[in-house]
């Protein structure tokens, strides 16, 4: 009994046998597997795919930042209608204007003084006319100003003379003593004379 021919099952396929060397050939170069040549493929189309991406991203890098636009593209964006403004206002920091100056002027009016008369104090060191620097009345020192005593005197000019004195004397401690109008009254190393009636 013959068998019919049976019908091949699939499965792998066995690797293409080498083909024979031909007469005037040189030697043949090995056949690249097929795992090798879809390795390539492979290789080939990933490179082509990040090649487009990086194409894509800079045109859209280009197109937002609105670089090269042309005069047409400028002339359509006119034509379209106006855009809003957007206007930004900064208060720049510095110092204020200074205040203005007022200037007031005031005339005062003196009041009405008595025209200074004698005085009523006096020093402890000098020589006065009664009536004139000093005022006529009984006047009152705390003693003598050092160690060597209180001289007073009056007289009845002054010339300095001896003939002139009306009345002297030499204070250890307070004293006092009346002048009249017209009278010099010498005082040396006295404390202050004050009036006391």
């Amino acid at each position: 009994m013959t068998t019919p021919n049976p019908t091949p099952q699939p499965g792998p396929t066995p690797p293409p046998a080498p083909l024979a060397p031909q007469p005037g050939w040189g030697p043949m170069p090995p056949v690249p597997s097929a795992s090798v040549a879809l390795a390539a493929r492979r290789k080939q189309r990933i490179t082509y795919g990040a090649t487009a991406a990086v194409a894509l991203f800079v045109g859209v890098g280009i197109g937002a930042g609105g670089g090269g636009e042309s005069a047409a593209d400028a002339t359509t964006d006119a034509k379209a209608g106006p855009r809003p403004t957007v206007t930004v206002t900064r208060t720049a920091k510095g110092e204020a204007a200074p205040a203005p100056t007022v200037t007031e002027t005031v005339t005062a009016r003196p009041k009405k003084t008595e025209p200074a008369g004698p005085a009523t104090t006096f020093s402890g060191e000098g020589e006065y006319l009664v009536g004139e620097d000093v005022k006529p009345g009984t006047y009152k020192t705390a003693g003598s100003e050092g160690a060597f005593g209180c001289y007073w005197e009056r007289a009845k000019d002054a010339s300095g003379e001896f003939g002139s004195i009306i009345a002297n004397n030499n204070l250890e401690g307070p004293g006092r003593v009346t002048l009249d109008k017209g009278e010099y009254f010498k005082t040396n190393r006295c404390q202050e004379w004050k009036r006391v009636g």
